[in-house]
This record gives C-alpha cells, structure tokens and sequence, in this order.
C-alpha cells in the first residue's frame, strides 16, 4: 500500500477540533484506501447491508466498541438514515473519532436531515499532488500526471487506458448524481460535463453552455451545482476590491483532473502549448490542499489582465502565477494587481523548482517555487 503522509496528518489534525471528519472526493480518487492506512480504526464499509443491520441501532454498537477511539464509515451516505448516526457518534461519545466518506457534500442527498454543524470537519481529498508523484507514486514525469491524471489507478497505468475514464463516467453518473441529485437526463448531464472539461480552466457562460448542451439555462445553473458539490467541478470565483474595471461575477471552472481534460479533448500525448494550462490544475489541486478552498480566487480585469491564483489571508493578498518556464513570465498583469494591492507576496509556480528562490522584476519581489514549497508556506497557519 502507497503510504500518504500528507493526508494522514491532515486528518489527525483535523480530529483535534472536531470528532467527525466528512472526507469528500470524486469516486476512486482514493478515500478508501487512505481510510484503511488508519491501523487503529475498525473499518466498516456502509455499502454493505450486514454493516447496515449493524447500524440500526448505533448506540449499542458505538457503546461496543468504546475501546476503538477510530471508526471509519466509509461510503457512509448509503446508509438509511446517516446524519442520525453521525449525531449519536458526537454528541453521547465524545471520546469517539468518526471519519466518514463520501462522494459529495454531507448536504448533498436527502438523506441528511442534520449538516452537523459544529461536529464535523469537512476536508477534500484532490486527485494526487504533484508533491505526492515522486516521494509516494514513484512518478518523475511531469507529461504522464498530466496525461494520465491523478486518480491512482489510472495514474499507475503504464499506458492511458480511455476505457477507465469512459467507466468512471459512467458509475459517476449512476451511483452519484442520479441518486444523491435525482437528475434524470443523463444524456444532458454527462454532455455538460465533457463540455466542462474541455473547457477546464475558462470562464462560465451560462447562455453559451445552454445553446451548445440544448438544455436551459436554469437546468445548467443546476447542473454545474451538483458537479460542484459532487466534487467533478471546482468554480473559483472573481477577486476584486470594487475596481470599477475589475471581473465581479463571472467564476472560472476547473475540472477535478487533467486525465479527464485530456481524455474528452482526445490527447495522447502532451505538446508544448497544452502544459501551460494544465499545471495550472496542479498548482490550483496544491492551493486547494493548503487552504481547504478558503480565500481562494483568480483575477482580471476587463482588459484582458489576469493572475492565475489570488489567496486571502487576512489583510495579505498573496498572487500566484503558474508557468512551466520561469524565464518566459510576462509580469505585466502582475504589476497591473499590485498596484492595485499592494500588500502580499508574488509567487511563480514552476514545476522542477526544488528550492525556492526570490527575482526582482523591477519593483516586484518574485518568488519562484515548486509545490512542496507553496503548499508548506500557504499551508502555515491554517485551521485545518
């Protein structure tokens, strides 16, 4: 078994603040298999009906099981009734650790009648990091994360197999959306959803999407939410500060994973004008894992100017720029945002950059870095 240091940490320090730990992501992105590296936990797998008999009445088995301050209920929103469960575990057993998988939001079926509020720690578990390729995977290759994505199955593949992704569509329709959103048209979904990834990384046209998918647009509004909370879709909204020609409305979206970019635009291999685009999905999987998504924006203005990545700490807003090639960033847009905000560190992300280093581009302070670095210093501090 792959050891993933990173994500153990995370979630022992996640049960310091609260006793249930809601792990989220997209079906196989590895949920499973990160639950069973916790050797103290009992491990129940809920899409099981003898574990469902086992539930039915939680406080006779929580009280059995005292002795194990660990319980995994993986998968457990294919239970019957699993907030009720989850509020048992919190509130009459303090000394319990529950982590609970899933693929979606807890909100995200009617089955929650209860969100857990203050109960409950709520981390998104990405496809694998660029950090976690070559000290856990073994993967060196910068072209292959890209292509094959980080899901580790297909990550692991010697070779991209479209069988994969076209089956992982297919069960993500099945076994998530039609039953946690009750959403039917599965031609008009799935066709919104490659849609979406092959626009990956672009801004949403709500009327745009409608007219090339053929469904309304309140019917797109509602289908790129489920895709969110489903975790297949990150939107990252405008940053601004009442610029009056700053972008106020309009989020970008991200799909969850470059394999599935690459698979629905046809790539086999990776040509030079693709990389730029899709390390900008690594480097947003890196910002989401230091800041749970919180503070996290792009920006630009209505001349076209952009910074990748804006992150706000307090009265710090940090830029993060993605280029392979260092010595090929254009710094002008930066310039155009720090004078704007002034205060805040400017980051390069560049892959193969073991240790950060600092460049001035006339009066701005670059530091260029690789992602174990902007992970571990926009990471500091934050409350898990």
């Amino acid at each position: 078994m792959i050891e993933r240091p990173y994500w153990i940490n995370r979630v022992r320090a996640a049960w310091q603040k609260k006793p249930i730990l809601w792990l989220a992501g997209v079906r196989r992105v590895g949920k499973t298999t990160l639950a069973r590296m916790l050797p103290e936990a009992i491990f129940m797998n809920c899409d099981l009906p003898s574990v469902a008999r086992r539930l039915e009445d939680p406080e006779l088995f929580f009280r059995a099981h005292l002795q194990n301050t660990v319980i995994v209920l993986d998968e457990v929103h294919r239970l019957p009734d699993p907030s009720r469960i989850l509020k048992i575990a919190a509130d009459a057993f303090p000394g319990l650790k529950i982590l609970a998988t899933g693929s979606s939001t807890l909100a995200a079926t009617r089955k929650f009648r209860d969100t857990l509020t203050g109960r409950k720690t709520v981390l998104a578990l990405p496809p694998v990091l660029w950090t976690e390729c070559e000290a856990e995977f073994g993967i060196r290759d910068l072209d292959r994360r890209l292509l094959h994505g980080g899901l580790p199955e297909a990550l692991l593949n010697a070779t991209k197999d479209d069988g994969f992704y076209a089956e992982w569509m297919d069960s993500f329709y099945a076994r998530d959306i039609q039953e946690l959103f009750a959403i039917r048209e599965r031609t008009g979904f799935l066709n919104l959803l490659r849609l979406m990834l092959r626009q990956s990384g672009g801004m949403v046209d709500y009327s745009a999407l409608s007219r090339e998918c053929d469904i309304t647009r309140p019917t797109v509004k509602a289908y790129l939410e489920a895709l969110s909370v489903a975790c297949a879709l990150f939107p990252l909204p405008p940053f601004h500060g009442g610029g009056r020609r700053e972008m106020v409305r309009r989020p970008k979206a991200y799909g969850f994973d470059t394999g599935f970019v690459t698979f629905v635009r046809g790539w086999y291999d990776i040509r030079d004008d693709d990389r730029g685009l899709l390390w900008e999905h690594l480097v947003l999987d890196v910002l989401r894992s230091a800041t749970s998504a919180e503070g996290l924006f792009y920006w630009r203005d209505k001349s076209g100017r952009e910074v990748d990545f804006v992150v706000r700490r307090g009265r710090a807003i940090h830029a993060v720029e993605c280029k392979i090639n260092p010595d090929r960033f254009d710094p002008e847009s930066l310039i155009v945002f720090r004078g704007l905000y002034p205060q805040g560190r400017n980051y390069l992300a560049c892959p193969g950059v073991e240790e950060p280093y600092e460049r001035r581009l006339g009066k701005l302070i670059l530091r260029v870095t690789g992602c174990r670095s902007l992970l571990r210093e926009l990471g500091e501090g934050f409350n898990l």
